[in-house]
C-alpha cells in the first residue's frame, strides 16, 4: 500500500525541488510528540539511508524509515489552502485518535 501524495502535493514538492535547484524527494516520518503520542515529521532530502523504504507518487520519491512505516502506512499526503492558511494535510487511515491542537495522533 505505501504512502502517496496527491497530484496537487506532489506539484508543490516538485517546483520546491525545483526553486532549490537539487533534492531526492521527501522523507516522511513519525517522532514521538505531543498529547496524543506521535507527531509526524515531513522534510526534503538529498540523499538515501541504506534503510530507506522509497515509495514513488506521481513522479515524487517518498522516503520512510522502517519503524516510522506500520504508522503512516497507506497514508495519503495532500497540500491544501484554506484562507490564507496552507501546508500539508495527513489522510492516514491508521489514526484512532488525534489531540485537540491538530499536532498529534495515536494508533
Amino acid at each position: 500500500m505505501g504512502v502517496t501524495l496527491t497530484e496537487n502535493a506532489a506539484r508543490h514538492v516538485e517546483n520546491f525541488i525545483a526553486k532549490r535547484g537539487k533534492g531526492l524527494g521527501i522523507r516522511f516520518g513519525v517522532k514521538t510528540s505531543g498529547c496524543s503520542g506521535m507527531a509526524y515529521k515531513l522534510e526534503f532530502v538529498d540523499d538515501k539511508h541504506d534503510e530507506d523504504l522509497i515509495f514513488e507518487s506521481h513522479g515524487i520519491k517518498i522516503l520512510v524509515d522502517p519503524k516510522s512505516l506500520p504508522y503512516v502506512e497507506g497514508t495519503e499526503l495532500d497540500f491544501v489552502r484554506e484562507g490564507l492558511n496552507e501546508g500539508f494535510k495527513f489522510n492516514n487511515p491508521n489514526v484512532k485518535d488525534a489531540c485537540g491542537c491538530g499536532e498529534s495522533f495515536n494508533v
